[in-house]
C-alpha cells in the first residue's frame, strides 16, 4: 500500500498536475526567474515531503545548523538509496541542484523537473562531457546555488563506503566554497532492501561542520578527498 501510495502520488503531480505546472513556472520565469527557482523547489519538497509521509520513514536531521545560510556550497553525501535524494532536496537550505546520472534524462517529466532544480546530469563515461558537468557546477555555485554530490559514483550497499572520486571536489576548490559532508543511515531499508516494494524504517541524515576550501594549500587539497570520506564514515557508523 505504501508502495502504491507513494508512485500515486508522484504520478499525479507529474502528469495532471505536473504538466500544466511547468507550462506556469516557465511563464513566471519570464518575468521573474529569482520566484520561478524558489516557487519550483517549493512546489518539489512538497511533494517529496508528501512520499516521505506516505512512506513511513521516521526521520532524524542532525546538524542542519551547520550548513551556511547566506552562501552556496558543495554537499558531498555517500549513497545508499534513491530516498537519499527524495530526502536531501527536503532539508536543502535554498536552491540547490543534484548531480544525478545521465540516464534520467530518458525520463520525460522527471528530466523536466530535475532540470528547473538546476540538477547536472553526468556522463559517467565520458571523461570530457563529465568535466563539462563539473565546470556547469562550479559556474551554479558562482550564482547562488548549491551543488550536491554522492562521489561515491553509484548507489553502495555494502558496509564501507566506496572511494570518493577526486573529481567532485574540483567544483568546490574552484568555487571557492565550502564543503558539508553528509552522512545517510539505513536510507536502503526504505527500498533498496525490499525493492520493489517500500518499507517504513527510522533513517538518520546528519550534517557534519563545514570543510573551508577558499584557504587551502595545495596539499590540503590533495588530502580533501580523504579527509571528507572520513568525516562522512564517522558520521555514518555513528549512526548505525
Amino acid at each position: 500500500m505504501r508502495t502504491v501510495l507513494s508512485l500515486t502520488l508522484v504520478i499525479l503531480f507529474l502528469v495532471p498536475v505536473g504538466i500544466p505546472l511547468l507550462f506556469i513556472e516557465w511563464i513566471i520565469g519570464k518575468f521573474n526567474p529569482s520566484l520561478k527557482d524558489r516557487s519550483s523547489l517549493a512546489a518539489v519538497q512538497f511533494i517529496l515531503r508528501g512520499v516521505q509521509w506516505f512512506s513511513g520513514i521516521q526521520l532524524t536531521v542532525i546538524g542542519r545548523e551547520n550548513v551556511p545560510d547566506d552562501r552556496p556550497v558543495l554537499y558531498v553525501s555517500n549513497h545508499r538509496s534513491y530516498f537519499d535524494i527524495i530526502i536531501g532536496y527536503c532539508e536543502v537550505k535554498g536552491l540547490c541542484g543534484f548531480v544525478a546520472k545521465k540516464e534520467f534524462l530518458k525520463i520525460p517529466l522527471l528530466s523536466h523537473w530535475m532540470a528547473r532544480l538546476h540538477c547536472l546530469f553526468l556522463d559517467r563515461e565520458n571523461m570530457r562531457e563529465g568535466m563539462k558537468t563539473i565546470l556547469a557546477a562550479i559556474d551554479l555555485i558562482k550564482n547562488g546555488v548549491s551543488i550536491w554530490i554522492c562521489p561515491e559514483g553509484t548507489r553502495n550497499h555494502g558496509e564501507e563506503l566506496l572511494p570518493f572520486k577526486e573529481g567532485s571536489f574540483k567544483i568546490a576548490e574552484k568555487a571557492g566554497c565550502p564543503i558539508i559532508p553528509v552522512a545517510f543511515t539505513h536510507t536502503d531499508e526504505a527500498l533498496e532492501t525490499h525493492f520493489p516494494w517500500i518499507h517504513p524504517c527510522a533513517v538518520t541524515v546528519e550534517f557534519g561542520a563545514p570543510i573551508e576550501t577558499a584557504t587551502l594549500d595545495r596539499a590540503a587539497k590533495r588530502e580533501l578527498p580523504a579527509r571528507t570520506q572520513q568525516v562522512v564514515e564517522e558520521m555514518y557508523r555513528k549512526n548505525l
